[in-house]
């Protein structure tokens, strides 16, 4: 079995993988280490012929508080091979940045959101920003009636994460105000948007996406490859992945204005949710 340093990957049947973030300390943040660790232990499941559904859960408390600010594990990005097509991520200003975001977020989640078996995310507690991008890449979403999301980025000067997908997901209205508030959106009002496909009890969380995916498990593998394809590429046909490159654009444009106007990097963001900012954003999960 296929063993990582932020991950733990378990077969729970010959047809059924888990596999869950293991930062409960940092609740599940998004690091370097825990990205490619991601990425590998996907593709481990996709080079596994017998495997054919993938359920993405996180330890702990929380789903996931998005990207880790304060350094995570002490990775740099000279620790991994790319795995996109991007490079020169050392180069100076926004073409070094454009690169590196790419790469680690835009191509990585674009790759997990195209791997041919269905994903189900198993959502619990706080899921903010970046880890909006996890449950995004799945097929599927299962939340826990706990279960809270938001994106407050915009307080920070930029558009939304970087695997843009609010408008498809929330649809273009709730999308607006979530972005402009920063506040937190419930698992029902997700549910009620069509983001989440069900909302169950905590305790009951974890059966049922074992249940939901022994179902999924039973189809024949190349149709469920073929119906996923199917899908993703309506969504791609309806703009998702043309408005992606756009707003990436501008998200990037964000990040250098920012640089060259502040000295840490930010707007001087004072109202609520800038005890998120980098440095603190795990804690806001707390």
């Amino acid at each position: 079995m296929p063993e990582f340093k932020t991950v733990l990957y378990e077969n729970l049947t010959p047809e059924i993988v888990r596999v869950r973030m293991n930062r409960p300390e940092a609740r599940n943040a998004q690091d370097l280490q825990l990205t490619y660790d991601l990425n590998d232990a996907f593709d481990a499941a996709n080079q596994d012929d017998q495997v054919k559904v993938v359920i993405l859960s996180g330890e702990g408390p929380h789903f996931n508080s998005g990207h880790d600010m304060r350094g995570g594990t002490g990775a740099t990005r000279a620790d991994f091979k790319p795995v996109g097509t991007w490079a020169n991520f050392d180069a100076p200003g926004a073409e070094g940045a454009m690169a590196g975001e790419e790469e680690i977020y835009l191509q990585m989640c674009r790759r997990w959101r195209n791997l041919p078996k269905p994903m189900i995310a198993e959502v619990q507690g706080k899921t903010i920003a970046g880890g909006l991008m996890l449950a995004w890449v799945c097929d599927i979403i299962i939340a826990s009636d706990d279960a809270e999301f938001r994106d407050l980025v915009v307080g920070w000067g930029i558009p939304g994460v970087e695997y843009f997908a609010h408008p498809w997901e929330f649809g273009h209205r709730l999308a607006r105000q979530m972005l402009y508030t920063g506040d937190w959106v419930s698992a029902q009002r997700c549910y009620e948007a069509g983001m989440v496909n069900e909302v169950v009890p905590r305790e009951e969380l974890t059966e049922y996406v074992e249940n939901l995916a022994r179902k999924i498990a039973e189809k024949p593998s190349f149709g469920l490859k073929i119906t996923k394809e199917a899908v993703n590429q309506t969504q791609d046909a309806q703009g998702l992945w043309t408005a992606q490159q756009a707003v990436f654009i501008m998200h990037t444009l964000a990040h250098t204005h920012w640089r060259d106007v502040n000295e840490s990097g930010m707007p001087l963001y004072t109202g609520e949710g800038a005890a998120a900012i980098p440095g603190r954003q795990a804690a806001a999960a707390n």
